[in-house]
């Protein structure tokens, strides 16, 4: 893994990522040592930062972030393949909030292929001590102290992930990521008013399939109990990567129907 950190004249534990969590999150992706949907994530992270009322600069324009990563990822580090998570953090300089510049940070995961799903099923679980919000800032990556109490309850569990519900006890999401339930032809998918993440990722995926007619893609309020009633599950996480669902409880799930859905949409990118 690499990092890179860069800042306008500010010392790091001056940043108010650091010190408040002002800050917000967006993924770029690299396959075969190009970008890939760098548009839909560019727009992701745009709209995420006027969510946090940040002062974007007229710098950060679409060019520029495919400059920035094609000579510091691909050609420098020489990255075929990976998952740069971008962050950008309000700094302390400046007396109104929304007009305070703003820096970056951003690390790499390299892997295979990022559209691979990984050979590994994960092992889930419910948490109910905790719950997420489901309102305009829920749908971003923002800082969640959710996500790192919930990522701690799933190490302390021997759990790969845990699936958060949201204040009415309906599925939001996981800690990393948005899960989708497959039944028969119908892949059902928990709404973005429910707590889900904005996913360009997600995104890309439901709209080949709607597109090739391979799925019936329908948004749900779906409630804890309908984990348990689906065939296979997937879990699209634009920081990690796409998982299956091996187990929840006691109940198992196939993967062969999102293996095929999977794999034909990897094909189109090629």
């Amino acid at each position: 893994m690499e990092n890179q950190y860069f800042t306008s004249g500010e010392i790091p534990v001056k940043n108010r990522a650091f010190l408040l969590g002002d800050t917000v999150k967006a993924a770029f992706f690299v396959r075969n040592a190009e970008l890939i949907m760098d548009e839909e994530c560019y727009f992701f992270l745009m709209a995420s930062m006027r969510k946090m009322r940040m002062n974007i600069p007229l710098s950060y324009t679409l060019e520029f972030f495919q400059s920035l990563f094609r000579k510091e990822v691909i050609e420098l580090k020489q990255i075929r393949n990976g998952i740069i998570n971008f962050q950008v953090f309000r700094n302390t300089d400046g007396i109104i909030l929304s007009k305070a510049p703003v820096s970056y940070f951003y690390e790499v995961s390299e892997m295979t292929d990022v559209l691979a799903v990984h050979s590994r099923p994960l092992e889930l679980d419910l948490i109910k001590e905790i719950n997420v919000n489901n309102n305009l800032l829920s749908n971003i990556r923002v800082h969640s102290p959710e996500n790192i109490y919930a990522g701690i309850y799933a190490q302390e569990n021997d759990l790969d992930d845990v699936i958060l519900l949201n204040p009415n006890k309906r599925i939001a999401r996981t800690t990393s990521g948005n899960l989708l339930f497959l039944e028969g032809n119908i892949i059902k998918v928990p709404k973005q008013t429910e707590g889900a993440y904005i996913s360009p990722l997600m995104e890309n995926f439901v709209t080949f399939l709607h597109k090739n007619n391979l799925a019936d893609i329908q948004e749900h309020e779906i409630i804890a109990f309908e984990s348990q009633k689906a065939e296979e599950i997937l879990l699209i996480s634009d920081e990690k990567g796409l998982f299956t669902v091996g187990k929840i409880r006691n109940k198992t799930f196939g993967n062969n129907r999102f293996a095929e859905l999977t794999e034909a949409w990897t094909k189109s990118f090629s």
